[in-house]
């Protein structure tokens, strides 16, 4: 006979199999958005230059390679385009493939513009200006705080980016 805390395990584990990471909303906006903006003669279908266009656009560094085989495993009407549904298939695919560390790593060295290594007020400021954001110097400080163990006003990678993988890994499930 098998004890119940054991039937319990079992069951949590076939609930932890079953769930799969999904794109949030927000993502899926994202790509919507991207297909729509580069589907330039608006056709609802978008051809290699469009494609290239459209998936730097969400963050993947794609070769030409890459771009013409997407083509030609999606491409079901032979003429060198891709619909919605076979664009969002390829770019949700490879969103769920990304590595969330990878990703805090990149996007802490566009704030890192400097290469020192950490986050500065001067960092902060400079992105915020890229962005045309309006942030007061006390908010970037929370920013830089959050992340600040060890009191020096700057946040090193290794400060926040256990923290910040938690979190977007918390977030991503």
């Amino acid at each position: 006979m098998m004890s119940l805390s054991l039937r319990t395990e079992l069951a949590v584990d076939k609930t932890k199999r079953k769930k799969r990471r999904e794109l949030t909303e927000e993502q899926k906006l994202e790509i919507k958005e991207a297909f729509e903006l580069f589907d330039t003669d608006k056709d609802k279908e978008i051809d290699y230059h469009e494609l290239k266009v459209a998936m730097r656009a969400l963050g993947f560094e794609v070769k030409k390679v890459d771009v013409l085989k997407i083509l030609k495993d999606y491409n079901r009407e032979g003429n060198g385009k891709i619909t919605f549904d076979d664009f969002n298939e390829v770019v949700t695919d490879r969103m769920l493939q990304r590595d969330p560390k990878e990703e805090i790593l990149k996007a802490f060295k566009l704030f890192d513009d400097d290469d020192s290594g950490r986050i500065s007020m001067r960092n902060l400021r400079r992105v915020a200006r890229e962005l045309g954001e309006s942030i007061t110097d006390e908010e970037l400080r929370s920013m830089i705080d959050e992340f600040d163990t060890d009191g020096d006003g700057e946040s090193e990678y290794t400060q926040g980016a256990d923290t910040a993988y938690m979190r977007a890994h918390t977030l991503t499930r």
